[in-house]
């Protein structure tokens, strides 16, 4: 008998374990080479996970919602219809409940009931496979369909509403349901995405941009509960963990962003966000200090050969997630605002493919749209630098003549590690992009 594993993937360089979201194929069902299996939730995206081998999917040995480390088996497939009974007595009872259904043919697969309410405890909904030619396109979401694909939100709000997800048709990326479609399709008004979670205008300073009056912060649980670590949280726990090992300094420095923010007001009607704007200050910046775009490796420090600038985002269902605007120095700032745009909406839903959120060589945070006047930024792993960006605020300033005028300033701190950066290699970027900012904003649309 041929037997072939389905092993838990790693879907990137800091995955350790992933997360079963959902299978796509029941036990009995035929499976083909390159066709997609399962759905397994990764340290940052949702991802399917296609099949080595064409067969049968003979049984589940850990069903959806199960958390399992990188390698391990988590399924069996065989060639023959006749080999899934033996498969699935060697594998014992790992299939459990789901392997029930193999005997059956795989010709007349249990459709998915489509009149019931959502599951009180639904595991969340992957996305489409991200371009693999031989999985079909997902289209959006009807009546009746085999899969569902909505954003953990979504779920949850259709669970507390009573809304059937079957008949709620979807307004994000490939017709992924946002929580905004439930909170339609229950008649209730729908509420303006926190600050945080992901609108360009929300991640990084938007200077002369008004400050929310009163953030209301993330909430994962009631008081009184104790709440599970998700997958996406506990990567970054991890990750913040392995920072405490290394030797940072932090130096910070005052911008003023008069001749930003009206620059910003000229070019904000054509599509560009702040985000992109400190994005391409700090990647041409970078261009001309490469020290500060280097990281400490094993091997000594490594300087990568682009700028790829990455910017921290709050994520909907907790956790942070780092979109990458890859060759920022080299990108046009229309451009660059389109590709922001475009991340920030796939890394809300988890579309994001591995390299479009692991590939940074400095990456940006900002408080500031909560009126944050300073802070400082834990510095990811494999990487050098990072820059907190306070808010941006009218301050009284003496001139070097004495007088004394209003000008707005913002405060803006650099982590970095003291192994691949020193003092004046910090120092010095940060005057060097406090002169670009203060001088010459206009140049970042050239």
């Amino acid at each position: 008998m041929a037997t072939h594993d389905i092993f838990m993937p790693a879907l990137s360089s800091t995955m350790t374990e992933g997360k079963i979201v959902e299978w796509l194929k029941k036990p009995g069902e035929k499976v083909g080479r390159g066709e997609s299996v399962l759905v397994v939730e990764s340290d940052k995206a949702d991802m399917d996970v296609e099949s080595f081998n064409e067969g049968y999917l003979a049984a589940v040995l850990m069903p959806a919602g199960s958390t399992a480390p990188v390698g391990e088996t988590i399924g069996l497939i065989v060639e023959t219809e006749a080999e899934i009974a033996e498969a699935q007595a060697k594998a014992g009872s790992g299939g459990g409940a789901a392997s029930a259904p193999a005997a059956a043919a795989p010709a007349a697969p249990a459709p998915a009931p489509a009149a019931a309410p959502a599951p009180a405890a639904p595991a969340p909904v992957a996305p489409p496979a991200p371009a693999v030619a031989a999985a079909p396109a997902a289209p959006a979401p009807v009546v009746n369909s085999g899969r569902l694909v909505a954003s953990p939100r979504a779920k949850k709000l259709a669970s507390q509403m009573g809304v059937n997800l079957a008949s709620v048709r979807g307004s994000g990326p490939n017709g992924r349901i946002q929580a905004e479609d439930v909170e339609r399709a229950a008649g209730r008004p729908v509420s303006v995405p926190r600050v945080g979670e992901g609108t360009p205008a929300a991640v990084v300073a938007g200077a002369g941009a008004a400050a929310p009056s009163a953030p209301a912060g993330n909430s994962f649980g009631a008081p009184g509960d104790t709440v599970a670590f998700n997958t996406l949280q506990a990567a970054v726990n991890r990750n913040m963990e392995a920072s405490l090992a290394v030797p940072c300094f932090r130096v910070g420095y005052t911008i003023t962003t008069d001749k930003l923010d009206a620059f910003y007001k000229q070019v904000k009607p054509k599509g560009v966000t702040m985000t992109a704007l400190l994005a391409k200050a700090v990647a041409v910046t970078l261009a001309r200090h490469p020290q500060v775009n280097a990281a400490t490796t094993a091997a000594g420090m490594a300087y990568p050969a682009d700028v790829n600038v990455a910017v921290a985002v709050a994520m909907e269902d907790g956790g942070l997630i780092t979109p990458v605007l890859r060759q920022a120095d080299r990108t046009d700032l229309y451009e660059m605002s389109r590709q922001w745009a475009d991340l920030v909406k796939r890394s809300r839903s988890k579309q994001l493919q591995p390299e479009e959120y692991s590939t940074g060589t400095f990456t940006l945070s900002n408080l500031g749209m909560f009126g944050v006047d300073r802070f400082d930024a834990i510095l990811p792993p494999g990487t050098g630098a990072i820059l907190a960006v306070a808010a941006s605020r009218p301050t009284v300033v003496a001139g070097k003549d004495g007088s004394i005028s209003v000008k707005r300033q913002m405060q803006v701190n650099l982590t970095a590690d003291h192994r691949v950066i020193y003092g004046a290699d910090g120092a010095a970027f940060l005057k060097d992009l406090a002169e670009l900012i203060e001088t010459r904003p206009e140049s970042l649309a050239i």
